[in-house]
């Protein structure tokens, strides 16, 4: 770039363009969310799709009520003798081919939620038009034939076509009574001007069974509108779950970037800081130990002395935040060797002991005999049991006792305890510790203060080790940490020891 920043940090900016691919989602949801909100509960998009699934429905079973018509006239001629009924079948497919290609136009249209009415009534009237087909069918008469019999026969006729088209319209409301109301009327008609009680017995039966049919298409039509409510309230719902899950993945990713950024900016700035400390700590002990000369002020050499102490503090704090950098960033490479537990414990408690004696505190070591190496990185070892001895040593009170102990575990791995009677930490505030940067009470009081990693950085060498670390603590009575290293890592295959198993520990005490 011109300006001379890399292009690569182009990668660190943050895409806040993903937001319209889910407005369509969003829309749908908040849609959803007002129809349940509504007394209702219902849309009048469900109208429109219940008109469509009515429209494919009527196409696809279209060649059932031909068929009808052909088997009731040709059965109808053949008991009568009569051709009239292949006119009523001509004038019925007539009918229905109108309402074939009324309900084409309709599956060719789009139906909208401002146009659903209009559709309806038009395919209402069609079914009005079908329904006059049935009507004139029970207007038929039969001169030659007996009375009872052909009155049932039309009867069954007329029961078999209401139960057909009850069943194909059912998506459509109101489609039973209109189209078999003419069918009621030219019943009602015969009835009235015959005085015949076959009539009107079949009057009474066909009414009562189109109020029948009635009843169940609504219920039917009640019960495909929940069904659909459900449908889209489901898809609603996996859409939430999609801007959700969206919306997660990118504060998931702008967390990760920036702390790739943060990771990489602690590494840098803690780079750019050791390098001149260096020079601090270098002149500063040159001048402790007044090794260009003496000083004449003696104070002088006693603030060198509190210049180097400090740089030194300075530059533990620094490579803490390095160690952790590399750790976040996966950048932090094991060198692993054949380690022993034992001699690392012991090398920690030497390096620790002076700071112990200057607060009077005893370390007292219990370490289980003849012990196989491991194979692990010596180095971060080294840096856990010095961090847990050094935190040890910090929240010990004058005069206390810290406890190592070193040994086998349950599963065949092994383990490093260090137990302090310290002031301990609160339940609640175990999580803080084991955080990064996170500091209890305790710690925030203490005029030996850190950074708050050592901890999450013993965690992440152990968890790089494959092993576990525990921390065990209470209030006014003390802490035990453990790190573990697992079975895999033992040069020396051993069985699996049980956990009150008595064992003979070599014990030692440093005053």
């Amino acid at each position: 770039m011109s300006n001379g920043v890399s292009t690569s940090t182009d990668k660190n900016v943050v895409d806040l363009t993903r937001a319209h691919r889910n407005r369509a989602a969003t829309k749908a949801v908040r849609t959803t969310r007002e129809r349940l909100q509504s007394g209702q509960g219902i849309s009048p998009a469900f109208d429109v799709e219940i008109l469509g699934m009515h429209i494919s429905a009527t196409l696809q079973g279209a060649a059932v009520i031909p068929t009808m018509l052909l088997l009731v006239a040709g059965f109808g001629s053949y008991f009568t003798s009569q051709p009239q009924f292949f006119i009523w079948a001509l004038f019925g497919l007539t009918m229905h081919a109108i309402g074939i290609v009324i309900v084409k136009r309709a599956a060719r249209s789009e139906i909208t939620p401002q146009n659903q009415k209009r559709w309806r009534h038009i395919l209402l009237l069609a079914q009005v038009a079908m329904g006059s087909c049935w009507a004139v069918f029970a207007l038929q008469d039969c001169v030659a034939c007996d009375e009872t019999a052909f009155l049932f026969y039309k009867g069954g006729v007329l029961l078999l076509a209401l139960s057909i088209t009850a069943m194909a319209t059912m998506l459509l409301r109101q489609a039973v009574l209109f189209s078999f109301l003419p069918t009621v009327i030219a019943l009602t008609y015969l009835a009235a001007s015959g005085h015949r009680m076959l009539d009107l017995g079949l009057t009474a039966v066909f009414t009562t069974a189109l109020i029948f049919f009635i009843y169940i298409t609504n219920r039917l039509h009640q019960a495909n509108l929940k069904l659909l409510s459900f449908q889209t309230e489901k898809d609603d719902l996996i859409a939430e779950l999609e801007v959700a899950n969206s919306l997660s993945d990118e504060a998931r990713r702008r967390a990760e970037e920036a702390n790739m950024a943060k990771s990489r900016f602690l590494a840098s700035m803690s780079h750019e800081l050791r390098t001149p400390l260096n020079a601090i700590l270098g002149f500063s002990e040159v001048m402790a130990t007044e090794v260009l000369g003496p000083l004449n002020n003696p104070l002088y050499k006693e603030y060198a002395g509190d210049i180097h102490r400090s740089g030194k503090h300075l530059l533990e704090l620094i490579n803490e935040i390095l160690d952790l950098s590399r750790i976040e960033a996966g950048k932090y490479e094991l060198n692993e060797e054949s380690v022993s537990l034992l001699e690392l414990a012991e090398d920690c408690i030497g390096m620790i002991q002076l700071r112990a004696k200057s607060k009077n505190i005893r370390i007292d070591e219990q370490f289980e005999l003849n012990l196989p190496s491991v194979w692990a990185d010596e180095k971060a070892m080294r840096q856990v049991i010095l961090n847990l001895l050094s935190n040890a040593v910090k929240f010990t009170p004058q005069g206390g006792e810290i406890m190592v102990k070193a040994g086998w575990t349950a599963g065949g791995g092994q383990y490093v305890s260090i137990r302090d009677n310290g002031p301990g930490i609160p339940e609640e505030e175990i999580p803080v510790v084991l955080s990064a940067f996170g500091q209890g009470s305790i710690a925030i009081k203490s005029a030996e203060q850190g950074t708050g990693l050592g901890l999450p950085i013993v965690q992440a060498i152990l968890a790089k080790h494959g092993g576990e670390f525990k921390l065990r603590s209470k209030l006014r009575e003390g802490t035990e940490v453990i790190a573990i290293l697992p079975s895999n890592r033992v040069l020396e295959s051993l069985p699996a020891v049980s956990e009150a198993r008595a064992v003979e520990p070599r014990r030692r005490q440093f005053a």
